[in-house]
């Protein structure tokens, strides 16, 4: 109950972080609004221009921000599970080089909106079902194939060599785009927020991921032991291996659809969870995810008001942040 208790309070000061960041996002920007400003904006009654600069701009967009950096913290931690490796990112496995690959070559076709993030989640899925047809036996039948530390590196060298092959496509497509259109581009490669209207996808997935996740929780902390002690402790390895890499591979493909590539979070924010309060993934799992919301709602805020009122790829923020603390997280760590 002590265990349950200590979680519980956990779960609550990250809860109020990311409504903290919520309600600072909604409040401030080149137009900032007062405590009731901001309450009359959201009543259903009043319809002037704070109202519709928050309701048709912050509000999807601080809603967006809260379910990507959820879902990719979460990926991240389950990634770093599924891998055994704390340099293990959502973006590890290629998926993100699928879904950039197919969203670019909507952009080129000039493809309206709805059509570039309809692109974009049939790319990350077409990658998703590749990886996992290319590393099928790694994934289900490890211990046939040397291990699970062999058959995580093979997994994840299958990832990276993908991730280059679209990372090759990707600057073909960028290096014949036109003009016109390669600042929408790379502001899609970076991750942008700014054209954020539908969030309701995004934030139904982290819902249902982290229902899906907390049941898998224990066997997730069984397996950090070894694919062995697992097996011995009736833990169906492959089952819960394939299941964690789909998972992830889903969060990953809605968080991209949503607000293009962002990095660091799904790296940095599990690390700093299990550096704060431990690995055991009952509480690593929420506090990532509630975590993850807060940072990159804090990471968008800084993006669209540190030069107002031109705005920055919310992508810029998080890797000038995620590298230093990164590399500060890393070097503490003892050798």
């Amino acid at each position: 109950m002590s265990e349950f208790r200590r979680a519980l309070a956990i779960w609550l000061v990250l809860a109020l972080a990311a409504l903290l960041a919520f309600a600072l996002s909604l409040a401030l920007g080149s137009v900032p609004l007062d405590a009731r400003e901001l309450w009359l904006a959201l009543s259903s009654a009043d319809t002037g221009t704070p109202a519709a600069i928050v309701r048709e701009l912050r509000l999807p967009r601080a809603a967006a921000a809260f379910a990507c950096g959820g879902l990719l913290a979460l990926s991240g931690a389950l990634m770093q599970v599924l891998l055994r490796n704390p340099l293990a990112e959502p973006y590890v496995l290629g998926v993100s080089g699928g879904a950039s690959t197919a969203a670019l070559l909507a952009m080129l076709l000039l493809a309206p909106w709805w059509g570039v993030q309809a692109a974009a989640a049939a790319g990350a899925l077409a990658a998703m079902v590749l990886v996992a047809s290319l590393a099928r036996r790694d994934l289900l039948h490890p211990q046939v194939q040397g291990g699970h530390r062999e058959a995580g590196a093979r997994l994840l060298l299958t990832g990276v060599i993908l991730a280059a092959g679209w990372g090759a496509v990707i600057t073909l497509i960028l290096s014949i785009a036109p003009e016109s259109r390669l600042r929408g581009m790379l502001f899609w490669l970076t991750g942008d927020l700014g054209g954020t209207a539908a969030y309701g996808g995004a934030l139904a997935m982290l819902v249902v991921a982290l229902l899906l996740a907390m049941p898998m929780a224990r066997a997730l902390n069984v397996m950090l032991l070894g694919e062995t002690v697992a097996q011995s402790l009736g833990v169906r390895v492959g089952r819960v291996r394939l299941a964690t890499f789909l998972l992830a591979s889903l969060c990953i493909a809605a968080a991209i659809t949503t607000a293009g590539s962002i990095g660091f979070v799904g790296l940095v924010v599990p690390h700093l969870v299990r550096l704060a309060w431990g690995n055991d993934q009952r509480l690593l799992l929420p506090a990532a995810t509630l975590l993850g919301g807060a940072l990159l709602m804090a990471a968008d805020l800084i993006a669209r008001t540190v030069v107002a009122p031109a705005q920055l790829p919310v992508g810029v923020i998080t890797g000038l942040l995620g590298v230093p603390t990164f590399l500060y997280l890393l070097l503490r760590r003892p050798r």
